[in-house]
């Protein structure tokens, strides 16, 4: 099953040892980790990315990891700072990360200050040995399914903005002169702001089906690494 897996650990140190341990459980075939982050919280609450390891696609901008990363930073919209200093500039978004409210919510209780996290987008069947291993390093454990691309909430906005510009072309069929300038120019300004949501839906799933496509990739190589072995 394709999860996302969140260990929150007492500091930066533990967490490395933690990515260390997943890193190895990778390679003994208990897990397979398609990318994984280290993460920090700041006294002063601010997270930052310390350790990227992009996996399939070379990174982890633009993809359901990113996006649960981004949502972690802060305020909705708070970019996430790299230990390099450049700004990953990731997508605080429910829909890019494809995980629930309440797990993002309990994930951002237990990130206090002061504390560091392994986040990783990983597939497992069973969960004892990660488990086992990170509990023995003092992490607490979070884990939740990676659900597929919803954009239902994105439709009925969108609809509700057609809805208006209908009501609006109607209005302007009826309105004096110097009223169907203003009805125009609101109507153009929305017909704008559907074209752009539709755009963002769309790179949205695209990056999605990448994504995607990586990780049913390297399942692949595993699941053939696995048979060589019994040959």
């Amino acid at each position: 099953m394709n999860r996302m897996l969140v260990v929150v650990f007492d500091g930066e140190e533990k967490a490395y040892e933690g990515r260390k341990a997943l890193r190895e459980l990778d390679a003994q075939g208990s897990v397979l980790v398609h990318a994984a982050v280290v993460v920090s919280r700041g006294p002063d609450g601010s997270a930052a990315v310390r350790k990227e390891d992009g996996g399939p696609l070379g990174t982890v901008r633009g993809t359901s990891l990113g996006g649960l990363v981004g949502l972690l930073g802060g305020p909705a919209g708070a970019a996430v700072g790299a230990v390099t200093g450049m700004t990953l500039g990731l997508i605080s978004d429910l829909e890019t990360a494809r995980v629930g409210t309440d797990f993002v919510g309990d994930v951002q209780a237990a990130l206090t200050p002061g504390k560091a996290a392994l986040i990783a987008d990983v597939d497992e069947e069973l969960t004892e040995k990660v488990d086992d291993r990170m509990e023995a390093l003092g992490g607490i454990v979070h884990r939740r399914a990676v659900s597929e691309v919803r954009d239902i909430e994105n439709d009925e906005d969108d609809r509700a903005i057609k809805v208006e510009i209908e009501h609006l072309r109607t209005e302007h069929a009826q309105s004096r002169p110097q009223r169907k300038a203003k009805l125009e120019e609101r109507i153009k300004q929305l017909e704008v702001k559907v074209k752009a949501r539709l755009q963002r839906t769309t790179r949205r799933r695209e990056a999605a089906q990448r994504e995607d496509g990586a990780k049913a990739a390297a399942r692949e190589s595993r699941a053939a690494q696995a048979s060589a072995k019994l040959r």
